[in-house]
């Protein structure tokens, strides 16, 4: 995953959508970001200017927040190799020096250990659990959060504090559980599943529910029958749940955004990111950060139901429009009522539709509804065909 402000003059999040690579609108400010504890197994900052060692450590404890236990910390550019580039860069060696050790001085703190410096790159691991770096525990100047839930974290003030690690019983063990290499870890219960930590999804529950989403996406595809053929690359899910949708569609000719509402009545981005998926928190109230027309595929299971009392549907469904490509589809998953009230609007839309039933048969009041943006400008009569 990756993110940047948005820029006029350059647009990387937008370049980096138009090649089929996941990113985001985003920046590292004042608000966590909207990723779960405990996400990623690498994070990677090239030359990008942030100032890791200003606000008593702050951005690099949000770092380690997001990153995994024995996950990386990469960093390239400024200071990294300051005495070779301070000429180049245009700042003294006494500045660029001091920035350095100021980072040095909280990687310490946070327990990283530096694995490499070499040339303008330095890599930093964070230890397995707290038990591996005994030192902190015992550190003045490290201040613990209070917070319980390290995943809360929507419109949330970012800290100067240190996300604890979950308990282990050993000094081997990995806080939170040990992850398979993907694929493996695709479809293997997750850690957060096993150990109960959210609450109404046991084992088999989990279990259950890939097995219904593999049934659906079988489904889709008879339904629309380029899922398989690489036309769709950039694909969102905007109630991903588990992140079952996009472990069964997973190919490499496609990547899937897992959105979780904040409103979803369980948290379950942890458990998508567990699965070697990726994925965001998102009020779908608000705008997402994207650009315009930057996705291909479009799946909402259960969105507007959800929504139902929150917003307005026209609301959503614009936003919808709005970065979603010409001739991109959008599979909408819903009670029968509410289907047909998305038809109506999304034709004033001039998108293409057609209702399809449930898999289990017609009786089923859930149905499925597949509409098909047209490429259009003003005064245009052309057509786009469903898909």
């Amino acid at each position: 995953m990756s993110f940047a402000p948005r820029d006029s003059h350059e647009a990387q999040v937008q370049f980096a959508l138009e090649r089929g690579v996941p990113a985001v609108i985003g920046v590292l400010g004042t608000i966590r970001l909207p990723y779960p504890s405990r996400a990623f197994d690498m994070a990677h900052c090239s030359r990008c200017l942030i100032p890791w060692g200003s606000n008593d450590g702050m951005y690099m404890m949000e770092v380690d927040r997001v990153l995994r236990p024995g996950g990386y910390w990469v960093l390239s550019g400024p200071p990294i190799n300051w005495k070779m580039n301070y000429r180049a860069w245009q700042r003294t060696k006494e500045d660029l020096e001091e920035e350095q050790r100021k980072i040095e001085e909280i990687a310490e703190l946070l327990c990283w250990e530096k694995v490499s410096e070499e040339g303008e790159i330095a890599v930093w691991r964070k230890r397995i659990n707290t038990d591996s770096c005994p030192v902190r525990q015992d550190e003045p100047r490290v201040k613990i959060c209070e917070s319980t839930n390290a995943d809360d974290v929507w419109y949330k003030k970012m800290e100067a504090c240190v996300t604890p690690f979950p308990e282990v019983n050993s000094p081997e063990e990995v806080a939170g559980g040990e992850l398979k290499t993907f694929p493996d870890r695709l479809n293997a219960v997750p850690p957060r599943i096993t150990s109960g930590s959210v609450p109404g999804f046991s084992v088999q529950k989990y279990q259950e529910d890939d097995k219904l989403w593999k049934k659906h996406v079988k489904s889709y595809k008879k339904i629309n029958r380029y899922l398989d053929t690489g036309r769709y690359r950039n694909i969102m899910d905007m109630n991903a749940g588990l992140g079952s949708f996009a472990a069964a569609i997973e190919s490499p000719k496609l990547w899937v955004m897992n959105v979780v509402p904040t409103i979803a009545e369980k948290s379950t981005l942890g458990v998508v990111y567990e699965r070697g998926l990726i994925g965001i928190y998102h009020d779908w109230c608000e705008a997402f950060s994207t650009y315009p027309r930057t996705y291909d595929l479009i799946h909402a299971n259960g969105v507007f139901s959800l929504y139902q009392d929150r917003c307005k549907m026209e609301d959503i469904l614009l936003e919808m429009d709005r970065i979603l490509r010409p001739e991109g589809a959008v599979i909408f998953r819903d009670q029968v009522g509410v289907l047909t009230k998305v038809k109506q609007m999304v034709s004033g839309m001039r998108w293409n539709t057609k209702m399809a039933d449930h898999e289990d048969g017609p009786l089923v009041p859930e149905k499925i509804l597949v509409a098909v943006k047209q490429y259009w400008v003003s005064g245009d009569n052309n057509q786009t065909a469903v898909a």
